[in-house]
């Protein structure tokens, strides 16, 4: 399956809106790129982007924060559970050096041969910054205080609980085309594609971990979505798992900055199929002022001042 490019974007149900934008933006140093709200649904909720300048695939987190409704997820097994980030490999102790400043807890680790930090947003879900030796060409954003030589260069991948990961394997392999490059103890390593970059899934056994929570809630990673080229390649892969027998594929979604289908894995964990539009996030706002404002659709720009009156306020101050 060369048809899919590694990570497109992972997104993330989060708890308040400040808090999640002075995470993102202050102390891991992304840019917001775009302010708008959810389109599913009738509640009213964030849907906020971080990612480099422009906001491109493989460099965006994507959030949706419901403290403010109550909405509670239960992270467990059979769901995304960490989210990994690449950043420069002699760049771990300036991370560390800064976490120590900001009070952000972490802890080191090693594994398939690199070096990490873990720490978690404010709602709990767990990061790693994994520290990569091989060139990426990734443009990192270097106006949020973060110098551009430490900057985080956009995914590196995620981790899948899995209550038992034999139907996920063929899933990621026949299914996604994924190749599967090592294990160690109890956690697999798969990788997404032939070019691309956030292409790595590590795939983590946990037989006696309750499942997690399929809905919205705070807390808990919502999707991974798979960057591919054009609605032809999308179709491609849509039709491939259809006809393995993964009949849980949505229809097409205008996400008005890229286009997505969405497919239920073996264990529950979400992925997405995406492709972005060739204006990007630039679609509504010059590159300068990427992430200054709210913007919504056209069909919901007459709800605007109804909207803003039920989200929470967010200061971005110089951030």
């Amino acid at each position: 399956m060369d048809l899919v490019r590694g990570a497109h974007h992972l997104t993330l149900s989060v708890g308040g809106a400040q808090e999640d934008y002075d995470f993102h933006a202050r102390v891991l140093g992304l840019r917001s790129v775009k302010k708008t709200v959810l389109f599913d649904g009738e509640l009213p909720v964030y849907h906020l982007y971080y990612g480099n300048g422009l906001g491109d695939a493989s460099t965006l987190l994507t959030t949706f924060p419901y403290r403010q409704h109550g909405w509670k997820g239960r992270p467990g097994s059979n769901q995304a559970k960490t989210i990994k980030l690449t950043v420069p490999a002699d760049s771990l102790n300036f991370w560390a050096e800064r976490f120590d400043t900001l009070g952000i807890e972490y802890s080191d680790g090693r594994l398939f041969g690199t070096d990490r930090l873990f720490f978690r947003h404010p709602c709990g879900i767990e990061y790693a910054l994994v520290g990569e030796r091989e060139p990426d060409e990734r443009a990192p954003w270097s106006g949020g205080g973060v110098p551009a030589e430490h900057a985080i260069r956009g995914a590196h991948g995620l981790t899948i609980s899995a209550i038992d990961p034999r139907e996920m394997v063929e899933f990621l392999t026949e299914g996604l085309g994924a190749k599967k490059l090592d294990s160690e103890g109890t956690t697999e390593l798969f990788e997404l594609g032939n070019t691309g970059h956030g292409k790595q899934i590590e795939l983590v056994a946990e037989p006696d971990v309750m499942p997690a929570t399929w809905r919205f809630g705070e807390g808990t990673v919502h999707h991974f979505a798979i960057d591919v080229n054009n609605p032809e390649d999308q179709q491609e892969v849509k039709d491939w798992l259809n006809g393995m027998g993964y009949t849980d594929v949505s229809e097409r979604k205008d996400r008005r900055y890229f286009y997505s289908c969405y497919v239920r894995s073996p264990s529950g964990a979400l992925f997405e199929l995406a492709y972005s539009r060739p204006e990007g996030f630039l679609l509504d706002e010059v590159e300068d002022e990427l992430g200054s404002s709210f913007q919504l659709p056209p069909h919901l720009e007459n709800r605007r001042q109804e909207l803003i009156s039920q989200l929470e306020a967010i200061d971005t101050g110089a951030g």
